[in-house]
């Protein structure tokens, strides 16, 4: 998909993503892992989101990756209820994602099947006792990075998130360039850099993708993170659909 300007303010999160090309991002995430939107936030719903990260109100907790040996920089779970465009972004984006979801459990001959709408997700979620929000707000300075990981909170795993990027790549921070790397059963591992503009969103795996094999689908085991930023200041806001305990 050719990246065009950002939807007006006007046009709501839930028409954004209405007509964005499903097909295609169907097919990056079935062949790649991901997919890249063209922008979906604004400049000025992006600057929005940047200028929480100072308000301690937004935010359940905060972890310093460092002191925990994620990485360098930190990151903000924001508390129920959720800010209206994020709440927006995780509620509209889930339905697709969800029918995308489920034929990955047909091709891998599972018998899970995910529900249908977000509130059905976290309905489920706190059945198992999963009941705090996992959106966030994430900061690198120059030096930042975020080691490779994968964003599991409990029992219950919905197998795809989204990152949207928030500043300039190029104008407010240079480097941090968004990485997945996916291991290859008897082969080495294989990595993408995925550079993004302000406002696009990359919708990725949680932990796997279905590959397809000489006896059928398979696991392909994949993590996430943030290369070193190597000026700058990167914000991006993380959209995990499963909620933590």
């Amino acid at each position: 998909m050719d990246p065009g300007p950002a939807a007006p303010d006007t046009v709501t999160i839930a028409a954004r993503l209405a007509i964005l090309d499903w097909a295609a991002i169907e097919r990056g995430l079935w062949e790649l892992g991901y997919a890249q939107t063209p922008p979906v936030l604004t400049p000025g719903e992006c600057a929005a989101l940047v200028d929480l990260y100072a308000d301690e109100s937004p935010f359940r907790s905060r972890i310093d990756m460092a002191r925990y040996r994620f990485g360098v920089g930190d990151y903000k779970y924001f508390a129920a209820p959720l800010p209206p465009l994020v709440e927006a972004l995780r509620v509209h984006a889930y339905p697709p994602l969800a029918a995308i979801a489920n034929r990955w459990e047909v091709a891998l001959g599972t018998a899970h099947r995910h529900p249908s709408t977000l509130p059905e997700l976290l309905a489920l979620c706190a059945r198992h006792g999963q009941t705090k929000p996992t959106p966030l707000l994430l900061h690198y300075e120059a030096g930042g990075y975020n080691c490779l990981h994968q964003d599991v909170y409990g029992d219950v795993v919905f197998p795809l998130q989204l990152t949207c990027f928030l500043s300039r790549r190029g104008r407010d921070y240079s480097g941090g360039e968004f990485l997945l790397v996916e291991q290859r059963p008897r082969a080495q591992s294989r990595g993408e850099v995925v550079p993004a503009e302000q406002g696009e969103i990359v919708i990725f795996t949680t932990r796997y993708r279905p590959a397809a094999g000489a006896r059928g689908h398979y696991r392909a085991t994949m993590r996430h993170g943030v290369s070193r930023v190597r000026a700058g200041t990167r914000y991006t806001l993380g959209v995990i659909f499963h909620d933590a305990r």
